[in-house]
């Protein structure tokens, strides 16, 4: 490459302004800081709205859409973090709690209902004494038939764990963005420049 190349090449990198460069990269970094905190804590604010909506139960399934909907499109929002943290981190302890107390109260009610309806048959059956002729075998035998079992709830299906995206169009994400390109602006100047001085010393 001739001198010519070389001189225009270090005359329009003198244009660019390392120190505009410098003070875009800078702020840009700041704000991309603040903005993953902001999105960080406001994640673990909605978070803690789901868990109230689960303890006091009041509109469990809202919270959780607002949640969920904020973490998909936010950036550095992901809820488990460290070593000791629960996983999943979304556990709806009391929803699940007040399903498996009312899978027993209604198994406790029906089954009492079949013992009642057992006695009864059985005493038409075995009109003669409480223990003779048969009749506790036969309530035994028409609960073991017609007894309700109880139905299993798996817990999995109340706990859940939103993964954020890697990047997403928000403050967070474009602050990045210029960081990142005015950085690497910055450091391509700098070679470019110095490649440029160099090669116009040792022609």
């Amino acid at each position: 490459m001739d001198k010519h190349f070389f001189k225009k090449l270090h005359s329009f990198l003198q244009r660019i302004n390392m120190y505009v460069l410098f003070v875009i990269f800078i702020a840009a970094t700041i704000t991309c800081v603040f903005a993953l905190r902001q999105n960080n804590l406001q994640a673990l604010k909605l978070r803690d709205a789901v868990v109230a909506a689960d303890k006091n139960n009041t509109n469990v399934e809202e919270a959780l859409k607002e949640l969920r909907t904020y973490i998909y499109a936010h950036m550095n929002t992901n809820l488990s973090s460290g070593p000791n943290a629960i996983k999943p981190p979304i556990q709806l302890k009391y929803t699940y709690e007040r399903l498996v107390q009312a899978e027993q109260e209604r198994l406790t009610a029906e089954n009492s209902k079949v013992y009642i309806e057992a006695q009864a048959e059985c005493e038409k059956r075995f009109p003669k004494g409480l223990s003779g002729s048969g009749r506790i075998p036969c309530i035994t035998d028409y609960v073991a038939s017609r007894g309700v079992e109880q139905k299993n709830i798996p817990d999995s299906l109340y706990k859940f764990d939103f993964v954020s995206p890697v990047w997403s169009p928000d403050l967070a994400g474009w602050s990045l963005v210029v960081a990142a390109s005015s950085g690497a602006f910055l450091v391509l100047r700098f070679l470019l420049d110095r490649w440029a001085k160099a090669e116009l010393r040792d022609l």
